[in-house]
């Protein structure tokens, strides 16, 4: 392929190997998958054989008219142990591999009118390496290149997975809150979701056809 100023991303540089429908639906399943990886999981309560102390029985067992208690750290107790409360635990959600590709892939086949492959980028990161202004100079990039309002568009750059770029676009955009960066290798369904407009360098491009589209 060619590396062109601009190339357009439309059905010739990624096929759907997939049916739209069940392509969707592997989108879901993997945004799912990738939430429930974020839980932390260790929420915890303490049972009646946690709790500190209620080893005494509170009073004798007949003759005071109360009801029967052998212990203070009973569940029926304020401050007593929880009924079936919350232990840690770590849930996942099992995806195939083939599933995580084909879902990567209907989401940039869906997303193709808002994908933009650009040499420029390239050409940018290289002059970044030696800016001091670097924020700035990526900020006026995108404005005035490619039209893109970074205070109203949420952005995700996509590089090339080895080498300096990824480091060198992270550093130019980390206090832009609407910009994401990451490369390649790490492309997943989460953030191709969240962004509006997507930016893709050609070596980038040709990692993602090789990982997700072969």
């Amino acid at each position: 392929m060619t590396v062109q100023k601009s190339i357009e991303f439309n059905e010739d540089v990624i096929k759907l190997n997939v049916l739209e429908d069940s392509g969707n639906y592997l989108i879901h399943r993997d945004i799912l998958r990738q939430q429930i990886s974020q839980k932390q999981g260790t929420v915890s309560t303490k049972t009646r054989s946690e709790v500190r102390g209620g080893g005494k029985k509170p009073w004798q067992q007949k003759g005071t008219g109360r009801a029967r208690a052998g212990s203070s750290r009973s569940p029926l107790w304020r401050g007593g142990g929880v009924i079936f409360g919350p232990k840690p635990r770590m849930t996942v959600l099992k995806l195939n591999k083939k599933e995580r590709k084909l879902a990567v892939q209907t989401l940039l086949y869906n997303k193709r009118k808002n994908i933009l492959v650009s040499a420029k980028l390239e050409e940018l990161g290289k002059e970044l390496e030696f800016t001091d202004n670097k924020t700035k100079k990526f900020y006026s990039f995108c404005k005035k290149e490619l039209n893109i309002d970074l205070n109203k568009t949420k952005l995700l750059l996509v590089s090339e997975s080895s080498g300096s770029a990824s480091k060198t676009f992270w550093l130019a955009t980390r206090n832009l809150k609407n910009v994401e960066v990451i490369s390649s290798a790490n492309l997943n369904t989460l953030s191709l979701l969240k962004a509006e407009r997507i930016l893709i360098t050609p070596i980038a491009l040709n990692n993602i056809k090789e990982i997700y589209c072969d």
